[in-house]
């Protein structure tokens, strides 16, 4: 299904995805970063697929009082939009790292088009997700299953979203996730008990692609060589 948002422009783009396993999330905040302010109008876009070891993020609108008992989860100040959220093992993070002014589409229009790969993906497994105005990301019933934070940089994108697959989502009782109190948290594995990380991986790149106009990926299970340097140093080759 494809969302409201007018299509991309041009003909059909290459998408690099680049698979970097589970990472320290500090480590591919500053690669994603680099590849942001280094790459240039000829740069293919990529789309990142990692599992994070355990982390809070606050967002650039974050507040203190969201983060009710982080305990010892690090807590870790960034520069996507939105409030306090929880990555950690077993959740699909996705970081589009798109070029929107080339592909001719505002970020309104990426939004709309993550949150549709997440309810597309759902669909195929007989679970409705549906959205809520205000709240960016995708709920099934009255609990949220997906994220959304984002970091536009001279029409380039960095950050993403956060799908929650087969996870201990304990910690998100710890704060008050993307900033509502008592805002239940869901995972694919509680309605598709089978689920599995790589599988909703694989199917989220398979229902994004086409839906911002690109009808080529490219997979590599290889690191940008500065984010495999600095991973190899913190012991997570």
């Amino acid at each position: 299904m494809v969302t409201s948002c007018q299509s991309a422009k041009g003909s059909a783009r290459e998408l690099l995805v680049r698979h970097l396993g589970r990472q320290p999330y500090e480590t591919v905040w500053a690669a994603m970063r680099d590849f942001t302010d280094e790459r240039d109008e000829s740069t293919a876009d990529e789309l990142w697929l990692v599992e994070h070891d355990p982390v809070f993020t606050q967002g650039l609108a974050g507040k203190p009082e969201h983060l009710i008992n982080p305990g010892n989860i690090p807590v870790v100040q960034t520069d996507r939009g939105g409030q306090v959220t929880y990555h950690g093992p077993g959740q699909v993070v996705a970081y589009p790292l798109l070029d929107l002014e080339r592909l001719g589409v505002g970020v309104r229009c990426l939004v709309d088009r993550l949150e549709q790969a997440v309810i597309d993906v759902l669909a195929g497994h007989a679970v409705v997700g549906t959205r809520k105005d205000g709240a960016p990301g995708v709920f099934v019933d009255a609990a949220k299953i997906a994220s959304i934070g984002l970091k536009v940089r001279r029409g380039r994108t960095y950050h993403g979203l956060a799908f929650n697959v087969d996870m201990d989502l304990t910690p998100f009782s710890w704060i008050n996730p993307c900033g509502f109190a008592g805002l239940e948290m869901t995972q694919v594995s509680a309605h598709v008990p089978e689920a599995q990380w790589q599988d909703m991986a694989d199917k989220l790149v398979k229902a994004l692609a086409p839906l911002m106009g690109y009808h080529r990926t490219d997979i590599q299970d290889t690191m940008p060589e500065k984010l495999r340097t600095e991973a190899v140093v913190s012991g997570h080759s």
